[in-house]
């Protein structure tokens, strides 16, 4: 199967907002690359054929001012090489005793003794975690766990949603580390169907529950000690009160895709809807994330 890379050059100094227009405004299948020696930039993505490339080129070109936009190349790419074009960008990576690996890896990687791997095949649109909000996530998730098993607390009875899950990578991490209830959702029926595809690859069928549904559908009725939501800050203010009634006591609230700038709006939209709660933050070049502790006593 053939498939279309479409690329466009953009200034090296536009690189930021660009990649910060395209996480806020949901755009998928496009990827920034620089070369920092050369000193360029590009936007590429990979479609189906060239008309959906074309067609996507036009959605996110509104949205760029024509001062960043350059030189574009449309070309066919046989399946050999887009299947090996993503693998330049993704290395194998660590947070604690959780590896997260590309799957090619899989007959060479040796982690420690103890320690877990994530196998993972980016393909053309899985989160490989490199993002700065993704890591944001899981090392919340991995100090959370580190906490709990140094106070000699078991992961039986935990529960840990990842809202809005994506490639399902936060939900197959909690599984990795132990978690027996981890669960997953995500508005995108494709996002469910790859992150199935994922539990496939480590061996975690049927030990985390994928399904399609939103902030208020998702979260009906479920008490998590872990709920993690890397979404953006609008939706995460929007959707306050939902994600705090999904919290059980003594659990946090692990909330990223929040611009740096963002951060103190995020901060006081949520301590007016729980002023009593636990609450902290941290900083990853231009992205940050809000956790919130339920205190233990039902509130």
């Amino acid at each position: 199967m053939d498939l279309f890379e479409l690329k466009v050059e953009i200034p090296v100094s536009a690189v930021e907002a660009v990649d910060t227009l395209m996480l806020e405004s949901g755009v998928e299948g496009w990827t920034l690359l620089e070369d920092a020696i050369a000193k360029r930039a590009w936007v590429v993505g990979i479609f189906a054929n060239e008309a959906e490339a074309r067609a996507r080129w036009q959605e996110l070109q509104a949205d760029l001012p024509a001062a960043q936009i350059g030189a574009e190349s449309l070309r066919a790419l046989a399946e050999a090489e887009w299947r090996d074009s993503y693998k330049a960008h993704f290395k194998a990576w660590q947070f604690g005793r959780l590896h997260w690996v590309p799957i090619w890896e899989k007959d060479t990687y040796r982690a420690p003794a103890g320690d877990e791997v994530l196998w993972l095949d980016p393909g053309l649109a899985f989160g490989t975690g490199n993002h700065e909000t993704t890591r944001l996530c899981v090392e919340r998730l991995v100090e959370f766990d580190r906490a709990r098993e140094g106070a000699g607390k078991n992961r039986v009875a935990v529960t840990v949603i990842d809202a809005g899950c994506g490639s399902g990578i936060l939900a197959l991490s909690a599984a990795k580390l132990g978690y027996k209830n981890a669960v997953g959702f995500d508005n995108d029926p494709e996002a469910v169907r790859v992150s199935e595809e994922n539990a496939a690859l480590n061996g975690l069928v049927g030990k985390v529950e994928f399904f399609t549904g939103d902030l208020v559908t998702g979260l009906q009725r479920r008490a998590a000690e872990v709920l993690m939501a890397n979404i953006l800050a609008d939706v995460l203010i929007r959707y306050a009160r939902e994600l705090v009634s999904a919290v059980a006591p003594g659990g946090v609230l692990i909330l990223s895709g929040i611009l740096a700038a963002e951060n103190e709006q995020v901060r006081a939209a949520f301590a007016a809807v729980k002023p009593d709660w636990g609450m902290d933050h941290r900083t990853m070049g231009e992205w940050s994330d809000v956790v919130l502790t339920r205190p233990s006593a039902a509130n």
